[in-house]
């Protein structure tokens, strides 16, 4: 029987990958735009004196912005040309010289914020009220005078910042070693099909109603990983040691502090979140215990933690079926948001399919001058649709961001970004439900709705346990071996999902695969940002007065303010536990339904 193999990227029909030309029209005119921005870096040498005009001031600022903003384009090309094929030299190439360039631009920079703390707060209190240009850079200057005691000088911060590089070299390790030259072994599906595995192929096999199937991939899967084990250790340790590093010397108490710090997060959003998970565990326990008796397991281990409780899935998209139903799950919030999605879906900017090399998972990506481009590896399935909503959030939230402000504040920080991408998976679950008839697809939309809650909400937050556990035992002192980690996932892992669960000694490394574990206190924001989208899609759905307004006005709002003044403007206070707590209700009541339908189905 011949073997299914990933098509290379040649034989990829071209309607259904990106279209990176509307970035630069070839490869020649990207090389162009590499070379201005390296020309323009000696405009970014640091002044011999202190500012001593606003309109030096200002005229600096938007130097420095000018060169990031053409450095973003240049960046987003050669990061997705590589990621559409990583195995491909040239644009591994183009990868290894953006960042080298961005390290170079950063250096380059450094000197702006300690110039700006150099200037006293009354005279520069002054400027800002006397000169409404400047004004418009308000928020922006005030990031940097709200971290005076975390700023080093301009040469320590130059020398810091020249080395970038060397600081992300662990993360752009993982990700070579992950996408390109892990080789996985064949596996063979229900339908005797030989496959060869990959990210994509594994989460469909894990969905399989056979459980031999489901329990081959896992151990495939993590057969491969052992073999690397310790090179992933040290490529994860060495990250965990460079944030720890970053955050002792710029004078934070912990890398923690360090990650949230620069947007004005404060820790207990952090852990009121962990917190809130703790003490709703009993509602996963419970739900791992539907599972086990629903599908009559003696033992649930975790490679049965993915397939439908009702087996085979009851609802299958092609990628058509998906454009289709999620411009109908979305038309709810109105028809300029409409507008944007059809844009999206009708231009070429979604790499839709697998290919050989290509980096795995999925996102929206892009730069203020450049459409918002989403990367996909298709699957023809519920998980693959919600996908692509999630990620079209994203995209919306970022063309929306970009036309209504200057690039100053064109961009979000990832905080807010997730509540962007859930909402929308919010409103296509009601939007489901309120479609979908027959009781067992009802049944099976609960379902994926509690795995998603499952591995949104409660995943993302162990997966912060264990990162927050890392970073605290290296700070100690502990070295950071495959072994120790292993050990203290393991236990964490068991904790989340309780008796129910067997831990398989091969969850034990999943860390190893985690690419979000470089990403410095990432994941707990995916947590977050689906209870923040619990309330505000809540309100969409019930047409609460004003609420489609301000979650339009939130879309627009980039980074023009604090994450969490812009999320408390859109009518949630992401400092208290009631988002988190409304959220678990939710998760309660849905799961109290899809228990009331099991009992009737069975």
């Amino acid at each position: 029987m011949s073997i299914q193999q990933l098509p290379s990227r040649d034989k990829l029909s071209e309607s259904l990958t990106w279209d990176l030309t509307t970035i630069f029209k070839n490869d020649a005119a990207f090389e162009a735009a590499y070379q201005s921005v390296q020309a323009q870096l000696p405009m970014l040498e640091k002044p011999d004196q202190p500012f001593t005009t606003a309109s030096q001031l200002l005229m600096t600022i938007k130097q420095t912005l000018a060169i990031f903003r053409q450095l973003e384009t240049v960046y987003v090309y050669a990061s997705m040309k590589n990621d559409q094929d990583t195995t491909n030299a040239t644009y591994q190439g183009y990868q290894a010289k953006v960042d080298a360039l961005a390290a170079e631009v950063s250096a380059a920079a450094a000197f702006l914020e300690p110039a700006i703390l150099a200037i006293p707060v009354a005279q520069l209190t002054d400027w800002l009220t006397k000169t409404p240009d400047l004004a418009d850079y308000s928020h922006f200057i005030r990031t940097i005078t709200d971290s005076r005691a975390h700023v080093l000088s301009g040469h320590e911060e130059a020398l810091l910042a020249a080395a970038g590089d060397i600081f992300g070299a662990a993360s752009q390790t993982f990700s070579v070693l992950d996408n390109s030259d892990l080789q996985f072994p064949d596996v063979t599906d229900e339908t005797g099909q030989t496959l060869q595995l990959s990210d994509g192929v594994y989460s469909q096999l894990l969905q399989s109603t056979d459980r031999t199937v489901r329990q081959q991939a896992f151990t495939a899967l993590y057969t491969t990983y052992d073999q690397f084990k310790n090179t992933f250790a040290t490529t994860l340790a060495t990250e965990i040691k460079g944030h720890n590093y970053l955050a002792q010397v710029h004078h934070y108490n912990s890398a923690r502090q360090a990650a949230l710090a620069p947007k004005a997060i404060p820790e207990s959003v952090y852990t009121t979140l962990v917190d809130q998970v703790n003490q709703h565990l009993p509602l996963l326990h419970r739900y791992t215990e539907l599972r086990k008796k629903q599908l009559k397991l003696s033992e649930l281990h975790m490679f049965d933690l993915y397939t439908p409780l009702l087996g085979k899935p009851a609802l299958t998209y092609t990628y058509e079926q998906a454009q289709a139903t999620a411009k109908k799950a979305l038309a709810i919030l109105g028809p300029d948001y409409a507008q944007q999605v059809t844009h999206i879906f009708n231009n070429r900017l979604i790499d839709v399919c697998e290919n050989q090399g290509k980096r795995s998972g999925a996102y929206s990506g892009g730069a203020y001058d450049t459409n918002p481009f989403i990367l996909l590896n298709w699957q023809d399935d519920l998980n693959n649709l919600y996908t692509l909503v999630h990620e079209t959030g994203h995209s919306v939230h970022s063309a929306l961001t970009r036309q209504n402000q200057k690039y100053v504040y064109g961009d979000y920080p990832i905080f807010v970004a997730e509540i962007a991408s859930t909402t929308n998976e919010n409103l296509l679950t009601e939007y489901l439900l309120q479609t979908q008839t027959d009781p067992k697809v009802q049944a099976y939309l609960l379902n994926y709705y509690l795995d998603g809650f499952k591995g949104t909400v409660f995943r993302q937050t162990q997966f912060a346990e264990f990162e927050h556990a890392m970073h605290e035992a290296a700070a100690d002192g502990q070295p950071l071996t495959a072994a120790f980690m292993s050990k203290q996932y393991a236990a964490i892992n068991a904790r989340y999902y309780g008796p129910a669960v067997v831990n398989d000694s091969q969850i034990a490394l999943e860390w190893a695969r985690i690419p979000h574990f470089y990403m410095n206190y990432y994941v707990y924001q995916y947590a977050t940002g689906f209870a923040a989208a619990t309330t505000l899609a809540k309100g969409i759905t019930m047409k609460q007065p004003g609420a489609l307004t301000h979650y339009l006005d939130y879309l627009k709002a980039g980074s023009s303010a604090y994450p969490i003044d812009i999320m408390q403007q859109a009518g949630v206070d992401m400092t208290s536990a009631a988002y988190l707590k409304r959220a678990f209700t939710v998760f309660e009541e849905r799961l109290n339904q899809l228990e009331t339908l099991l009992t009737k189905l069975n």
